[in-house]
């Protein structure tokens, strides 16, 4: 890899960032893209990376990002001259951003090592409204298996409100309240039941010991989504286990007489290797030719596709194996369009 091509990953994300409300990260990657570097080790590693930087590969400008974040939550002083609340002219900003690229080679290294793990709470306002869809539906009560699971703040999604407009779905007493942007109808009210809830990861985040990488990844000017994810750190319950997806589905997918068994992905399905999403599919449409009225099988999925703004919404339900467009939803959960509609032959 070259220079040119650090920096075009480094641009694409800066707009990324602007497009999904981030302002300072749009600035922190517009520089990344188009200032000098310090010669440091971090700055060779970049520029010489081997692989795809950019957001469909390895994502080396969140990495940086991260890493930059992680320094500022644990109080160092030279980024709280800079960095958000306080706006920073683009010479101030650049030049605390070198001295780190060079004072902290060790720290921002380690941090490049590994992806980044955004466990985005946001993303429960859709499994909330498909919890009350499905309850409304099959009047069962739910046992959830989430693949990419994280740290395992959105197997919590039943435990958090949905808020809109003047109607609000959820527990009485929620752990945190979400608010996006809704068009479309309400979904029903019908509240869903949660049983059981289990989920696995490669690299499944504890959130008790991960606490900063949990906040790292989440961008410094939005605190908003701070506050949402210590709220769900606080009520996380649910360990996440070690594993492949896949290879840890084999062992969920017997019905349980009595139960809807939804699987779901948010962000999570379009990171499986081909040959891992081929196998994960053959699984679950297995699974769904034994599944009964009494012991239905749901597989939904809040995944990019290409088509359109933010994210598709997915639904296929079984006996009967129903195929549903659920809408569309941001990334982060900041806006959701809400219109369930089955699709036909």
């Amino acid at each position: 890899m070259s220079e040119a091509t650090a920096r075009a990953a480094f641009a694409h994300q800066a707009q990324s960032c602007i497009n999904l409300g981030s302002p300072f990260m749009g600035q922190l990657m517009r520089l990344c893209a188009t200032q000098d570097w310090p010669d440091s080790p971090v700055t060779d590693r970049i520029f010489n990376w081997q692989g795809d930087l950019g957001p469909t590969g390895q994502s080396v400008p969140l990495r940086l990002a991260g890493a930059l974040h992680a320094l500022h939550l644990q109080g160092h002083p030279v980024t709280a001259k800079v960095y958000p609340p306080k706006a920073s002219s683009d010479t101030a900003l650049w030049s605390v951003i070198s001295d780190l690229l060079v004072a902290e080679t060790a720290a921002i290294n380690l941090w490049l090592d590994s992806p980044p793990q955004t466990n985005e709470v946001r993303r429960s306002a859709v499994l909330i409204a498909l919890g009350h869809w499905l309850a409304d539906r099959y009047a069962l009560p739910i046992r959830c298996s989430e693949l990419g699971a994280s740290a395992g703040l959105n197997l919590h999604w039943d435990d958090y409100a949905l808020k809109i407009g003047d109607q609000t779905f959820g527990p009485a007493t929620p752990a945190l309240t979400l608010s996006p942007d809704w068009t479309g109808p309400l979904p029903p009210a019908t509240a869903p039941q949660v049983t059981a809830r289990a989920g696995v990861d490669l690299n499944p985040l504890d959130p008790t010991n991960d606490v900063l990488r949990l906040q790292a990844y989440l961008w410094p000017d939005q605190p908003e989504r701070l506050a949402l994810t210590r709220s769900a750190i606080l009520a996380a319950q649910t360990p996440v286990a070690k594993g492949d997806a896949v290879d840890w589905l084999a062992n969920q997918l017997t019905n349980v007489t009595g139960q809807l068994h939804l699987i779901y992905t948010t962000i999570a399905w379009q990171y499986f290797p081909q040959d891992r999403q081929d196998a994960g599919l053959a699984a679950i449409t297995a699974a769904g030719q034994s599944a009964r009225d009494d012991a239905p099988l749901a597989w939904f999925g809040m995944e990019p596709d290409g088509q359109g703004k933010g994210a598709a919404l997915t639904l296929r339900l079984w006996p009967g194996d129903l195929r549903f467009a659920m809408g569309r939803a941001d990334f982060h959960g900041r806006w959701v369009h809400w219109s369930p509609t089955e699709k036909k032959d």
